[in-house]
């Protein structure tokens, strides 16, 4: 494996599959199949994911809603989503931890570092819920600010399309693929891959990103397998 350990940064709308909203199980399923295959290798797993297939606070505020009380209500869908692949995981017979950013004791540890380092040495799934426990910051500011801390060889965004391109593929079809492309092309182009506080944190981290399709079967042990799978975004 080209990676020892990874972070797999998940949007909330990507547990939707063919729904408007809500949780496909079918979905969880087979991302717990994909990553079963990896951490079967002895790859080190941790996984951020949103919560936008049930609220965004941005949204809200757009609605009227406080922005601070619509960032906090988005961070609660994170860990309801969290709770979600969590079973989905251990269903797969995944050893999982859960561990929030906000108190929620019954439910899920508080983040601690290296306890959630542990845990991915004895090799279980750490789930990070709860966004950065602090309004204003996205869940992408969440996924590099834990790799960090963790140590992670790689962010991998697992999304609906295949890499990074020069426009949006889903509109345009004379949009370019990139295969390889640097921290400093992607602000030049003003391409969209992550939000900019977690963009620019990546890079200053020399952190490299991999935009991949999630969703079809076998691409992220492909990519933990080191095949040009996607886009890489490194210095």
């Amino acid at each position: 494996m080209k990676y020892k350990r990874i972070l797999l940064k998940l949007s909330g709308e990507a547990l939707m599959g063919d729904r408007q909203y809500g949780i496909d199980p079918q979905r969880l399923a087979e991302y717990a199949k994909d990553i079963k295959a990896i951490t079967d290798l002895g790859v080190e797993v941790a996984i951020v994911i949103g919560g936008g297939n049930i609220f965004r606070g941005v949204a809200g505020a757009s609605n009227g809603m406080d922005r601070v009380q619509g960032d906090h209500m988005g961070m609660l869908a994170t860990v309801i989503n969290g709770l979600a692949l969590q079973s989905a995981l251990e269903d797969a017979d995944i050893p999982t931890r859960l561990q929030t950013a906000i108190k929620i004791n019954e439910v899920a540890e508080p983040f601690i570092r290296r306890r959630a380092i542990r845990h991915l040495e004895k090799g279980r799934v750490v789930i990070f819920g709860g966004g950065t426990g602090n309004p204003y910051f996205t869940t992408d500011s969440a996924a590099v600010l834990r790799a960090i801390e963790i140590e992670a060889d790689v962010i991998l965004k697992g999304t609906r399309v295949d890499g990074i391109y020069t426009a949006d593929p889903e509109k345009d079809s004379s949009a370019v693929k990139f295969d390889h492309i640097t921290f400093d092309d992607v602000l030049r182009k003003g391409l969209k891959v992550m939000d900019t506080t977690a963009f620019t944190l990546s890079q200053e981290n020399k952190l490299p990103i991999i935009v991949f399709d999630m969703n079809k079967k076998g691409n992220l042990l492909k990519v933990v397998s080191g095949e040009a799978i996607g886009t890489e975004v490194n210095l």
